[in-house]
């Protein structure tokens, strides 16, 4: 019995439960810090995809296609080297990843391109424009605020940075 009682204890701290169940203002801090996490990876290869696309003169679609795909890749290589850092091998490391960001990137992806698409003229705006870097940076950071209740639910339950949190 001791046994049993001492396994159903181990299993869910491994998988991040025991430390992030609460609803308190910590988990509000740890969703906040986990979205930032995302946020980070998303932006960058955001970003990146937006200034290459429309440097290169591509359409709207294959753009947007090629940001989408540099964010998933950002974003996911953020938390893939947090924990090949704490020794996980290769293949551990890639499902943590998966398994930490897939939702986050997604929501925060749908919702900052969603917001570039709906601001009149942004997706046709240059570089040089003041329009592409305001809806960029404020779809960006919309998509924060609508993205933490996400991770704040995922972590309560175990799921999306609980996972990578356990290795850091």
């Amino acid at each position: 019995m001791d046994h049993e009682h001492e396994h159903e204890h181990e299993q869910p701290q491994g998988h991040g439960h025991g430390r992030h169940h609460g609803h308190g203002p910590a988990s509000w801090a740890m969703a906040a810090k986990a979205t930032l996490h995302c946020l980070t990876g998303c932006a960058v290869g955001e970003i990146l995809g937006m200034v290459i696309g429309t440097a290169l003169g591509w359409g709207n679609v294959p753009t947007m296609v090629l940001a989408v795909a540099l964010a998933f890749l950002f974003g996911y290589s953020f938390t893939l080297f947090a924990v090949r850092r704490a020794g996980l091998d290769l293949k551990a490391a890639v499902k943590v990843a998966l398994a930490a960001d897939t939702v986050s990137i997604a929501v925060m992806e749908l919702v900052d391109n969603g917001i570039i698409a709906l601001v009149p003229g942004a997706m046709d705006a240059q570089l040089s424009d003041g329009l592409f870097w305001y809806a960029l940076i404020g779809g960006l950071a919309l998509a924060f605020v609508l993205t933490t209740p996400v991770n704040k639910w995922m972590i309560g339950r175990g799921k999306g940075h609980a996972v990578a949190h356990a290795y850091h």
